[in-house]
Protein backbone atom coordinates (compact mmCIF):
# COMPACT_ATOMS: atom_id res chain seq x y z
CA UNK A 1 0.00 0.00 0.00
CA UNK A 2 3.20 2.32 0.42
CA UNK A 3 3.79 2.33 -3.04
CA UNK A 4 0.37 3.34 -4.11
CA UNK A 5 0.06 6.20 -1.63
CA UNK A 6 3.64 7.17 -3.11
CA UNK A 7 2.49 6.92 -6.72
CA UNK A 8 -0.82 9.93 -5.53
CA UNK A 9 2.25 11.73 -4.36
CA UNK A 10 4.53 11.68 -7.12
CA UNK A 11 1.70 12.53 -9.19
CA UNK A 12 0.59 15.66 -7.03
CA UNK A 13 4.30 16.83 -6.67
CA UNK A 14 5.35 16.84 -10.68
CA UNK A 15 2.02 18.22 -11.31
CA UNK A 16 2.80 20.77 -8.92
CA UNK A 17 6.50 21.55 -10.11
CA UNK A 18 5.63 21.65 -13.64
CA UNK A 19 2.55 23.93 -12.65
CA UNK A 20 4.45 26.50 -10.82
CA UNK A 21 7.47 26.66 -13.08
CA UNK A 22 4.92 27.65 -15.78
CA UNK A 23 2.83 30.10 -13.92
CA UNK A 24 6.14 32.65 -14.66
CA UNK A 25 6.85 31.10 -18.09
CA UNK A 26 4.38 31.64 -20.32
CA UNK A 27 5.88 30.26 -23.36
CA UNK A 28 6.57 27.41 -21.18
CA UNK A 29 2.36 27.70 -20.57
CA UNK A 30 1.51 27.98 -24.38
CA UNK A 31 3.94 25.00 -25.27
CA UNK A 32 2.03 22.77 -22.19
CA UNK A 33 -1.33 23.82 -22.67
CA UNK A 34 -4.48 22.28 -24.55
CA UNK A 35 -4.88 23.44 -28.08
CA UNK A 36 -6.92 21.81 -30.39
CA UNK A 37 -6.24 23.44 -33.47
CA UNK A 38 -2.36 23.33 -32.89
CA UNK A 39 -3.21 19.10 -31.91
CA UNK A 40 -5.05 18.56 -35.15
CA UNK A 41 -3.58 20.99 -37.78
CA UNK A 42 -0.16 20.87 -36.37
CA UNK A 43 0.20 17.23 -35.20
CA UNK A 44 1.51 18.30 -31.66
CA UNK A 45 -0.47 15.45 -29.89
CA UNK A 46 1.33 15.67 -27.07
CA UNK A 47 -0.85 18.54 -26.00
CA UNK A 48 -3.83 15.79 -24.84
CA UNK A 49 -1.48 15.17 -22.14
CA UNK A 50 0.66 17.35 -21.54
CA UNK A 51 -2.35 19.89 -20.97
CA UNK A 52 -2.97 18.08 -17.51
CA UNK A 53 0.02 18.68 -16.08
CA UNK A 54 -0.33 23.22 -15.60
CA UNK A 55 -2.32 25.01 -14.05
CA UNK A 56 -4.28 28.43 -14.65
CA UNK A 57 -3.34 29.39 -11.46
CA UNK A 58 -2.64 28.96 -7.82
CA UNK A 59 -6.45 28.48 -6.51
CA UNK A 60 -6.54 26.01 -9.65
CA UNK A 61 -3.57 24.23 -8.65
CA UNK A 62 -4.40 23.73 -4.88
CA UNK A 63 -8.07 22.95 -5.36
CA UNK A 64 -7.14 20.34 -7.92
CA UNK A 65 -4.51 18.74 -5.61
CA UNK A 66 -6.51 18.96 -2.64
CA UNK A 67 -8.99 17.10 -4.14
CA UNK A 68 -6.54 14.24 -5.99
CA UNK A 69 -4.52 14.01 -2.92
CA UNK A 70 -7.75 13.16 -0.47
CA UNK A 71 -10.14 10.96 -2.86
CA UNK A 72 -6.69 9.17 -4.56
CA UNK A 73 -5.87 7.38 -1.09
CA UNK A 74 -9.25 6.32 -1.25
CA UNK A 75 -9.28 5.35 -4.43
CA UNK A 76 -5.63 3.06 -3.72
CA UNK A 77 -7.40 1.42 -0.88
CA UNK A 78 -10.25 0.20 -2.94
CA UNK A 79 -7.80 -0.92 -5.77
CA UNK A 80 -5.80 -2.84 -3.31
CA UNK A 81 -8.88 -4.67 -1.52
CA UNK A 82 -10.50 -5.23 -5.00
CA UNK A 83 -7.69 -6.34 -7.35
CA UNK A 84 -4.89 -8.84 -7.01
CA UNK A 85 -2.45 -7.07 -7.21
CA UNK A 86 -1.27 -3.69 -9.63
CA UNK A 87 -2.59 -1.03 -7.50
CA UNK A 88 -0.47 1.29 -8.20
CA UNK A 89 0.10 0.57 -12.09
CA UNK A 90 -3.38 0.61 -12.12
CA UNK A 91 -4.08 3.85 -10.18
CA UNK A 92 -1.48 5.25 -13.21
CA UNK A 93 -2.94 4.46 -16.19
CA UNK A 94 -6.22 5.33 -14.42
CA UNK A 95 -4.95 9.05 -14.01
CA UNK A 96 -3.21 9.24 -17.08
CA UNK A 97 -5.36 7.50 -20.18
CA UNK A 98 -8.47 9.93 -17.66
CA UNK A 99 -6.12 12.96 -18.75
CA UNK A 100 -6.73 12.10 -22.54
CA UNK A 101 -10.17 10.56 -22.31
CA UNK A 102 -11.65 13.42 -21.06
CA UNK A 103 -10.58 15.92 -23.15
CA UNK A 104 -11.60 13.96 -26.76
CA UNK A 105 -14.70 15.59 -26.54
CA UNK A 106 -13.41 19.08 -26.76
CA UNK A 107 -10.63 17.90 -29.41
CA UNK A 108 -13.56 17.18 -31.97
CA UNK A 109 -15.33 20.00 -31.14
CA UNK A 110 -12.67 23.12 -31.13
CA UNK A 111 -10.35 21.25 -34.10
CA UNK A 112 -10.81 24.21 -36.22
CA UNK A 113 -10.79 27.27 -33.11
CA UNK A 114 -7.23 28.68 -32.48
CA UNK A 115 -8.00 30.49 -29.77
CA UNK A 116 -9.22 27.72 -27.56
CA UNK A 117 -7.01 26.58 -25.05
CA UNK A 118 -7.55 25.01 -21.43
CA UNK A 119 -5.26 23.73 -18.83
CA UNK A 120 -5.55 21.74 -15.56
CA UNK A 121 -6.21 18.08 -14.36
CA UNK A 122 -10.06 18.34 -13.31
CA UNK A 123 -10.78 15.66 -16.11
CA UNK A 124 -8.81 12.87 -14.52
CA UNK A 125 -9.52 14.17 -10.26
CA UNK A 126 -13.18 13.95 -11.44
CA UNK A 127 -12.48 10.55 -12.84
CA UNK A 128 -10.82 9.58 -9.59
CA UNK A 129 -13.68 10.71 -7.55
CA UNK A 130 -16.43 9.05 -9.66
CA UNK A 131 -14.23 6.11 -9.32
CA UNK A 132 -14.48 6.39 -5.12
CA UNK A 133 -18.13 6.67 -5.87
CA UNK A 134 -18.81 3.27 -7.49
CA UNK A 135 -16.91 1.42 -5.06
CA UNK A 136 -18.90 3.46 -2.19
CA UNK A 137 -21.48 5.34 -3.20
CA UNK A 138 -22.89 6.87 -0.10
CA UNK A 139 -19.52 7.71 1.14
CA UNK A 140 -20.19 11.68 1.99
CA UNK A 141 -18.49 14.09 -0.32
CA UNK A 142 -17.82 17.63 1.04
CA UNK A 143 -19.88 20.19 -0.60
CA UNK A 144 -18.02 23.36 -1.27
CA UNK A 145 -15.68 21.73 1.42
CA UNK A 146 -18.45 22.16 4.31
CA UNK A 147 -21.88 20.13 3.43
CA UNK A 148 -21.54 16.67 3.71
CA UNK A 149 -23.57 14.86 0.83
CA UNK A 150 -23.71 11.24 -0.29
CA UNK A 151 -21.42 10.67 -3.34
CA UNK A 152 -24.01 9.73 -6.03
CA UNK A 153 -26.17 12.47 -5.38
CA UNK A 154 -23.17 14.63 -5.76
CA UNK A 155 -22.44 12.60 -8.70
CA UNK A 156 -25.27 12.80 -10.27
CA UNK A 157 -25.93 16.57 -9.93
CA UNK A 158 -21.90 17.11 -10.98
CA UNK A 159 -22.77 14.91 -14.10
CA UNK A 160 -25.96 17.12 -14.90
CA UNK A 161 -24.15 20.11 -14.38
CA UNK A 162 -21.39 19.76 -16.37
CA UNK A 163 -23.61 18.19 -19.31
CA UNK A 164 -25.51 21.43 -19.31
CA UNK A 165 -23.01 23.84 -18.75
CA UNK A 166 -20.75 21.91 -21.47
CA UNK A 167 -23.95 22.88 -23.98
CA UNK A 168 -24.14 26.56 -23.24
CA UNK A 169 -20.17 27.09 -23.49
CA UNK A 170 -20.66 30.11 -22.20
CA UNK A 171 -17.12 30.49 -19.97
CA UNK A 172 -13.74 29.02 -20.51
CA UNK A 173 -14.19 26.17 -18.16
CA UNK A 174 -13.65 22.64 -19.39
CA UNK A 175 -17.21 21.41 -18.44
CA UNK A 176 -17.05 18.72 -21.00
CA UNK A 177 -13.24 17.76 -19.72
CA UNK A 178 -15.38 17.29 -15.95
CA UNK A 179 -18.50 15.23 -17.48
CA UNK A 180 -16.33 12.99 -19.47
CA UNK A 181 -13.85 12.38 -17.16
CA UNK A 182 -16.87 11.98 -14.56
CA UNK A 183 -18.02 8.88 -16.97
CA UNK A 184 -14.67 7.61 -17.50
CA UNK A 185 -13.66 7.52 -13.67
CA UNK A 186 -16.97 5.00 -13.36
CA UNK A 187 -16.65 2.45 -16.31
CA UNK A 188 -12.64 2.63 -16.31
CA UNK A 189 -12.85 -0.29 -13.03
CA UNK A 190 -15.57 -1.99 -14.47
CA UNK A 191 -13.52 -2.70 -17.28
CA UNK A 192 -10.81 -4.95 -14.97
CA UNK A 193 -13.81 -6.15 -13.00
CA UNK A 194 -17.43 -5.96 -14.73
CA UNK A 195 -18.94 -7.73 -11.82
CA UNK A 196 -18.01 -4.14 -9.71
CA UNK A 197 -21.60 -3.59 -11.32
CA UNK A 198 -23.17 -5.42 -9.17
CA UNK A 199 -21.01 -4.22 -6.07
CA UNK A 200 -22.22 -1.34 -7.07
CA UNK A 201 -25.84 -1.64 -7.35
CA UNK A 202 -25.93 -3.73 -4.30
CA UNK A 203 -24.27 -0.49 -2.41
CA UNK A 204 -27.12 1.51 -4.00
CA UNK A 205 -30.00 -0.59 -2.85
CA UNK A 206 -28.15 -1.24 0.99
CA UNK A 207 -28.95 2.37 1.77
CA UNK A 208 -31.27 2.71 5.11
CA UNK A 209 -34.25 5.48 4.83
Amino acid sequence: MNLGLDINLIIIIVISVISIFAFSRPDVMGKLQFNAWQIVHRKEYYRVLSYGFVHGNWIHLLINMFVLYSFGRVVLYYFEAAFDGGTTIRYLILFVSAIVVSTLATLGKEKDNPHYNAVGASGAVSAVVFTSILFDPYNPILLFGIIPIPGIIFGVLYIIYSKYMAGKNIDNIGHDAHYYGALYGLVFPLLYEPKLAIHFFNQLLSFNF
